[in-house]
């Protein structure tokens, strides 16, 4: 399988697959693919893999694309203005927000991912159940805004406001820390708590979560 990822603000994922290759995705996710793409829907596995996918913020069923007598295209396209992220897993595994799933080889295993930590999953933004990505092979993610990447070194953290974690390799760390100060916390605009990563591993960073975007237009949004 070869991939490009074309288009902004609205960015799509063309992955070319050789004949008898496949790739899975979310119920919906298909954009567009040749005729030659056979489509088949089932649980991908056991009836606890379906509850874990609908608990990670994906729908409980699989579609599996299967190139057909020759090589096929499809395409997967972003529902929210971002860029699409490819990862190889065979490198390590990865860890997402939930709903970042957009779709993977089928050498790509997807489990949920739980906080282990009560604080973490209330306050750090990303909830008690992310998403992680193990195996060998691509597995293609949506990011909110434009992404950055840091490489932190052991040891080394960085804070995040909340919603800002986009992704993470599986070695690095979270937890949440208070701002300091009654005046920052009540004034300062950034909440009460930040969340910590810590190295060592890569972090890809969002620039404007969808749960921002909302928070800026909701102002401008009149009952009607």
């Amino acid at each position: 399988m070869n991939y490009e990822i074309k288009g902004t603000p609205l960015p799509v994922a063309i992955c070319n697959l050789n004949a008898g290759e496949s790739m899975y995705t979310d119920k919906g996710g298909m954009s567009w693919m040749t005729p030659n793409m056979q489509m088949s829907t089932n649980a991908g596995g056991s009836f606890g893999k379906a509850m874990s996918r609908m608990f990670s913020g994906e729908s409980m069923f699989q579609n599996i694309y299967t190139a057909q007598g020759g090589p096929g295209q499809i395409a997967f396209s972003s529902s929210f203005p971002g860029e699409i992220l490819a990862i190889n897993v065979a490198n390590g595994p990865i860890v997402a927000q939930k709903s970042a799933f957009m779709a993977a080889e089928m050498s790509v295993n997807m489990s949920i991912h739980f906080q282990g930590k009560f604080g973490v999953g209330f306050f750090g933004g990303e909830g008690f159940i992310m998403q992680k990505f193990e195996g060998n092979g691509m597995v293609f993610l949506e990011i909110d805004g434009s992404v950055i990447v840091y490489e932190l070194q052991a040891g080394q953290s960085m804070l995040l406001d909340t919603g800002h974690l986009a992704a993470m390799d599986a070695s690095v760390q979270i937890s949440v820390e208070s701002v300091k100060g009654i005046g920052n916390k009540i004034f300062g605009g950034e909440g009460f708590f930040n969340t910590r990563v810590t190295g060592p591993g890569r972090i890809w960073l969002q620039t404007m979560p969808a749960s921002a975007v909302a928070a800026a237009i909701g102002p401008f949004i009149t009952a009607r």
